[in-house]
């Protein structure tokens, strides 16, 4: 049996595995500090003090842990071909809670500090779910369909993954089509380039440089000017600034709530694909790592949750061991403290990055049909439509904010109806794909009760909240009776499925006799 200092702590494919960690984790902070700037007209120095810090520190802990793990079980089996799970900052997640949270609550208060202590409040919420549902997650899988819990993510990968990001790659085509060509060649045609150089850092790197060519030669449309780099030292302290934004986080639960469960399935999942590749991981210390690290973050400032990365053959076949997860979570942990994570999201255009988010959002979606039953591809295609209807409301508000009073009266009828429709979208979405797949298998009581749960969570607006900026409420408090009519037609649909199952019940009874 192999002596634990057999284990090397870094080999070549680890080079390679850590470029590709890295990189996934960078371009969401890239984005992150796209979307919140570009979109909301968050301040940047804000995002770089404030908020990058502590979001790196969540992944530098579950990293550490993940190492860790590894070195554990390659001593426990004697092997020295164990690869480290791949931990990084959670994508739908992080564009979710950018466009849900975050910009909301800034464009509602123009506050910046207003804004980052409800988002990290509902890191806690996010980090406290995933902390008690580590232990019921194979209990969630059997309840929930999979046309529920990855229809949902499906639709994420087809409205906030591609369509947002394809207007930002729009914006600066040259850049933006040369790297998205590289990551259709590479990424989705799994063609090679010369010289073996890896598809994501061509496409970034090579969008990079022709995006500072184009502007030193004056020829892009967009203002261009040289990023400044600054390298301040911010810790990620802890603080208590989450507690002062919990009460309004609560009327974001209904984003915390989808996006945690989604990350404990995602990792069950995960965890799994790791066992078949020959690491037996135990699932239950996976799941516990990525709770611990979205608190971690969540008390220092972070805003966006970790994850275990789907793609733990992936970064095995690259010879990855262990060094890869410890030289990621060091260099994004202590280069998010020392300024220089934020110096890099800042050189990085968005056109050269947004690519890669369209190419993750083409595999959610590609990843779904395969893994669904083909029968649930309705469910699916249903449970993408709250989603879509999410970006039409974030249409709405750039164009005129939280107030509908500045729209003509036959629009401002309209606009409760649009908030309606796109608040609460992750966990309409879930429950839309599950209702629907349980009725397709003819499980007629189970989709009543998902319908049930519709109609409830309406009526206070944990879903269908009919306030522009997605707030929970009393029904009997509200001025509209939508949310009662909204309940009264999940009622409806649920009394009509169980009504017809004891019309055919009877039929067959009748038939019978």
């Amino acid at each position: 049996m192999s002596t634990p200092n057999k284990y090397p702590w870094f080999t070549a494919g680890d080079l390679n595995a850590f470029f590709g960690l890295m990189l996934d984790n960078v371009t969401n902070l890239v984005v992150l500090t796209g979307i919140l700037s570009g979109v909301f007209g968050f301040p940047v120095e804000f995002i770089f003090t404030h908020m990058i810090p502590g979001t790196a520190l969540g992944v530098l802990v579950g990293d550490l842990i993940y190492t860790w793990l590894a070195f554990r079980l390659a001593k426990r089996t004697g092997r020295t071909d164990i690869t480290a799970m791949p931990l990084g900052l959670d994508t739908p997640s992080t564009i979710g809670i950018a466009f849900a949270v975050l910009g909301p609550v800034y464009i509602a208060t123009k506050d910046p500090m207003v804004a980052w202590q409800v988002g990290m409040a509902t890191m806690i919420f996010m980090g406290i779910i995933k902390l008690v549902f580590s232990f019921a997650g194979d209990w969630i899988r059997k309840m929930v369909p999979q046309a529920g819990l990855l229809g949902s993510l499906a639709g994420i990968g087809v409205a906030l993954l591609g369509v947002l990001p394809l207007m930002k790659l729009f914006e600066m085509p040259l850049v933006g089509m040369v790297a998205f060509g590289l990551v259709l060649y590479t990424l989705v045609a799994k063609l090679k380039l010369p010289f073996k150089i890896p598809g994501a850092a061509a496409a970034v790197i090579g969008g990079t440089i022709l995006y500072y060519l184009l502007g030193e030669l004056g020829l892009l449309s967009q203002a261009y000017h040289l990023p400044e780099l600054s390298f301040s030292f911010t810790p990620p302290l802890p603080t208590l600034g989450f507690v002062d934004g919990l009460s309004r986080a609560i009327d974001f639960l209904p984003v915390a709530i989808p996006f945690g469960l989604l990350t404990i399935i995602g990792g069950i999942n995960v965890t799994e694909s790791a066992r078949m590749a020959g690491d037996n991981y135990n699932t239950r210390d996976i799941l516990l790592t990525e709770a611990i690290a979205t608190l971690v973050a969540g008390v220092t400032g972070g805003v966006a949750q970790s994850t275990p990365y789907i793609g733990h053959p992936a970064y095995k076949a690259m010879g990855g061991r262990a060094g890869y997860t410890l030289a990621c979570g060091l260099f994004i942990g202590i280069g998010g403290a020392f300024g220089f994570i934020s110096s890099l999201v800042s050189v990085l255009p968005e056109a050269a990055v947004v690519p890669i988010l369209i190419f993750i959002g083409i595999e959610i979606v590609s990843q779904t049909f395969e893994v669904c039953p083909t029968n649930h591809y309705p469910a699916v295609a249903l449970s993408f439509l709250p989603v879509i209807a999410y970006l039409v409301l974030i249409q709405w508000k750039t164009l005129i904010g939280s107030d509908p009073s500045v729209l003509p009266d036959h629009q401002a009828l309209q606009y409760p109806v649009v908030a309606a429709l796109g608040n609460g979208f992750i966990l309409t979405a879930m429950l839309w794909g599950a209702f629907s797949a349980h009725l397709i298998d003819r499980n007629f009581l189970k989709s009543a009760i998902f319908l049930g749960i519709c109609a409830v969570l309406s009526l206070v607006g944990m879903i269908h909240s009919i306030v522009p900026d997605g707030k929970l409420y009393l029904p009997w408090l509200m001025n509209n009776d939508l949310p009662w009519r909204i309940g009264t037609g999940y009622a409806a649909f649920a009394l009509l499925l169980l009504l017809l199952t004891r019309f055919k019940k009877n039929n067959r009874g009748t038939a019978g006799g």
